[in-house]
């Protein structure tokens, strides 16, 4: 049992700049919109106001910071970069099918991030195993569901998802 409590353990600490790079933007945004208040050729928003410039910058500078603690600069990195973009391409898809800024899209407003970071972490080593890759699906859900409330409860966040 302890063998698979150390396991997990290791499994969060790895995917550790991913969860920070994802919780960042909520705390310091702005410097306006990330999509300059674009639409796209279907004239919706490309990514809409709840994705701003400072907030993406944020994120990727606290996932690649956590990194440097964890002395896995690189990985790290990628894994921010991967739960930025990941937020970002689930919000394009969002306005694609007439979901608005701040409306929930269930479980991919959970799993979108980790699952970009997965792909892009993976290219470094130690690269997650697929069991981790899983748990780390699996976890995300309830801990990005708890974080959320809690950073709606302090009114960090206009909505509690």
């Amino acid at each position: 049992m302890q063998e698979e409590i150390n396991w997990f353990i290791n499994t969060i600490w790895l995917f550790l700049p991913a969860y920070f790079a994802n919780a960042a933007p909520v705390l310091l945004h702005g410097g306006g919109p990330l999509d300059e208040g674009k639409s796209w050729r279907d004239g919706k928003r490309i990514l809409g106001d709840h994705k701003t410039v400072y907030g993406t910058l944020f994120g990727i500078i606290i996932g690649t910071l956590v990194a440097i603690v964890q002395r896995n600069l690189l990985q790290g990195f990628l894994l921010s970069v991967g739960a930025i973009s990941g937020d970002l391409l689930f919000a394009f898809i969002k306005r694609r099918i007439g979901i608005e800024p701040g409306r929930p899209l269930l479980i991919w407003d959970q799993v979108g991030f980790v699952l970009v970071a997965i792909l892009l972490g993976s290219f470094i080593e130690p690269k997650p195993s697929w069991q981790q890759d899983i748990a780390m699906i699996v976890t995300t859900i309830p801990i990005h569901y708890i974080t959320n409330l809690f950073a709606w409860g302090l009114n960090w966040k206009k909505e509690p998802w």
